[in-house]
């Protein structure tokens, strides 16, 4: 089998670690030709061909190539295959192609089509999941053609905007173990937050979390973010975490090795609002590690129905109304949803808006994760000032007292460690992805993208955060 693998740039990161996984899955059973728009850093271990029309607009793409149309850059995509089999490949994979990175991929691709190349598209991210900034207004996604995603949340939502069963597959990550070398003791206890502290990590909810810790008991984050959107926002929470006194350590993996990190924890926890995969659910049960903290039911059912427990997770975390400036909130809630609706050709009227607020809060409370930072910083510093708070909070999310330990810690470990390594292993994963290959070679669909509903998917107002849509921080 002749498979081209194609995506944007090579850089470290999440699409990245799957193409990765994917040139070892295939490399006894295809030849692979990757093809990137920016010099990659660090080979993959295929043949590799660099395609400056494929890159992100206003990098190597914008700059040097301004000229070049989507025709000369798919000519240049079929000359790169052509170089390398003489008889063309049986599928051009593509990763990310809904993403407007670059802004002529779909007129790329459509010209692709026209070669008779059979395209599989594999969707990591939405842009209407929180992306507006990457949504191609105006332009149609890819037609009749393959498309692939990564959990059974995306896999329903693409059913319901259109796109038929016989073209659309579904193909879970998989997960690397932990490989933990010798450790070396870190002499604090702590709960560890393995991520880069980007804002739909939901920092706050981590650092609202670890005022309910056990006493001695600190929270570390590991990494900064390296985008300017989440920049602002990072260093206000740790101004605000110096200035309140707070447990926690950030950037600890400057002051530690990750591995020590992992080993040493009394624990670990996520409070990410929203995720593609979720790797944060699995990976840390094959360290022998605890998982605490936020569950995303979209995204946690897949692994629950397949044998991992998580039910010492909490779906929401309610704090009393009265903490935060709920008029103000609403009023900037509302705006944000309605500047955001017309980004998508959205209408989303008052009176929906305002039921969906009645909603949810409905118990005099909201979830927290439903809030930006400038009112989570007024939720944490009325539970630090008034105890009526802490506890009220307390009381409606006993769940935190799950935080750093379980009853059945070490089964809940073991069972969980173990589902990991069976359901989502090497060899499952490439078992699966050879069969999809064999159904894009083998059957011809006629399909489309219903783009407006695909957007009313994602952009509903009874799960609307503005931490996750807001472009402004504290």
């Amino acid at each position: 089998m002749r498979i081209a693998l194609l995506h944007y740039h090579l850089k470290p990161g999440g699409v990245t670690r799957v193409i990765r996984q994917q040139f070892a899955a295939l490399t006894d059973h295809a030849e692979i030709l990757m093809l990137t728009g920016a010099s990659p850093q660090q080979s993959i271990g295929a043949e590799t061909r660099v395609i400056y029309g494929l890159g992100y607009d206003g990098t190597e793409t914008g700059k040097e190539r301004p000229h070049e149309s989507a025709k000369t850059i798919a000519d240049q995509i079929i000359r790169a295959i052509d170089d390398k089999w003489t008889d063309g490949c049986d599928i051009l994979h593509v990763h990310n192609p809904l993403l407007a990175k670059n802004w002529r991929l779909p007129e790329i691709l459509a010209h692709l089509q026209q070669q008779d190349i059979k395209l599989l598209l594999q969707v990591h991210d939405f842009a209407e999941d929180g992306r507006p900034g990457t949504y191609y207004a105006g332009v149609p996604y890819p037609e009749n053609c393959h498309y692939c995603v990564i959990n059974s949340r995306d896999y329903g939502i693409l059913r319901r905007s259109g796109l038929s069963s016989d073209g659309l597959h579904l193909l879970p990550n998989m997960v690397n173990p932990f490989c933990l070398e010798p450790i070396k003791t870190i002499d604090q206890k702590f709960v560890l937050y393995p991520v880069r502290a980007i804002r739909r990590k939901n920092i706050g909810e981590a650092i609202l979390a670890a005022c309910f810790f056990y006493p001695d008991v600190a929270l570390a984050i590991t990494l900064p973010p390296n985008s300017p959107r989440d920049w602002v926002p990072y260093q206000h929470w740790q101004t605000f975490v110096k200035k309140h006194r707070l447990p926690v350590i950030f950037e600890a993996s400057d002051k530690y090795e990750f591995t020590d990190l992992v080993q040493s924890a009394e624990s670990m926890i996520t409070t990410s609002i929203t995720e593609g995969f979720g790797f944060a659910f699995l990976e840390p049960w094959t360290a022998g590690q605890l998982l605490s903290g936020r569950n995303l039911p979209d995204i946690c059912r897949d692994f629950e129905q397949n044998g991992l427990n998580l039910d010492h997770l909490y779906d929401c975390l309610a704090v009393p109304l009265q903490a935060i400036d709920t008029v103000r909130f609403f009023n900037k809630w509302q705006a944000c949803i309605k500047r955001n609706a017309e980004r998508y050709n959205l209408q989303i009227k008052n009176q929906t808006i305002k039921e969906a607020f009645d909603h949810l809060t409905r118990n005099q409370s909201i979830d927290f994760g439903m809030l930006d930072e400038e009112f989570q910083q007024q939720v944490i510093i009325q539970a630090l000032s008034d105890s009526t708070i802490y506890k009220k909070i307390l009381d409606a999310n006993l769940l935190l007292l799950n935080l750093t330990t379980v009853s059945d810690r070490a089964d809940r470990i073991a069972k969980n460690r173990a589902a990991v390594l069976s359901r989502y292993n090497a060899e499952r994963y490439q078992e699966q992805l050879l069969g999809i290959y064999q159904n894009v070679k083998q059957t011809a669909v006629r399909h489309r993208i219903d783009k407006t509903r695909l957007a009313l998917e994602f952009l509903r107002p009874e799960t609307f955060s503005l931490l996750k849509w807001s472009e402004d921080g504290p």
